[in-house]
């Protein structure tokens, strides 16, 4: 284990900096590849959706996702470096998630928008840790620029989590219960 900082040389913490930067862009990358391609799901998502709530909720991300982009674009600016998208196997599988969900219910059915909000629900999940770490990481670095977009992202983030559970426990739910295969 490296020791503490204020016993490391300069030298070992600009290196450990170098590398904390390099960490901090491979990830921006790699959420920027997951808004790109979560951008083009999200439309199939709101189409199999039975309430017009959960449309609504799902039209409404679309456009949020799309400054989520714009953000990003921002945040490799202040990098200096040209946007640049990195595969990211985690939203890749979530949204193949969620396609399974249309795949393997009913259309029509609020167990449908029961699916379609869990798997939602768990996108949502992993971009509030994404976006959490980013913005202390860019703290961390001294981009203070780059953690007030990421913080604005991460609580648009968050807003949409609590608005799926909220049309979820509102109605979703208990009409799903009672729907009969």
């Amino acid at each position: 284990m490296k020791q503490q900082s204020k016993t490391m040389s300069k030298e070992d913490r600009e290196k450990d900096k170098s590398a904390l930067l390099k960490l901090f862009t491979d990830e921006i990358k790699d959420i920027y590849w997951a808004e790109k391609h979560l951008v083009k799901a999200l439309p199939k998502m709101a189409k199999g959706a039975t309430s017009s709530e959960l449309t609504a909720a799902i039209e409404k991300h679309i456009g949020e996702t799309e400054v989520h982009i714009t953000r990003l674009e921002e945040v490799f600016g202040i990098l200096g470096i040209k946007p640049q998208a990195k595969k990211c196997d985690a939203m890749a599988g979530l949204i193949e998630e969620g396609q399974g969900v249309l795949e393997d219910t009913e259309d029509g059915t609020m167990t449908r928008d029961a699916g379609i909000i869990s798997a939602s629900q768990k996108v949502e999940h992993y971009e509030i840790a994404t976006y959490g770490t980013l913005r202390v990481l860019a703290n961390t670095l001294g981009l203070t620029d780059a953690a007030e977009l990421l913080e604005t992202t991460l609580e648009e983030e968050k807003t949409t989590d609590v608005g799926l559970t909220v049309i979820a426990e509102g109605f979703v739910n208990e009409a799903a219960s009672q729907e009969v295969e």
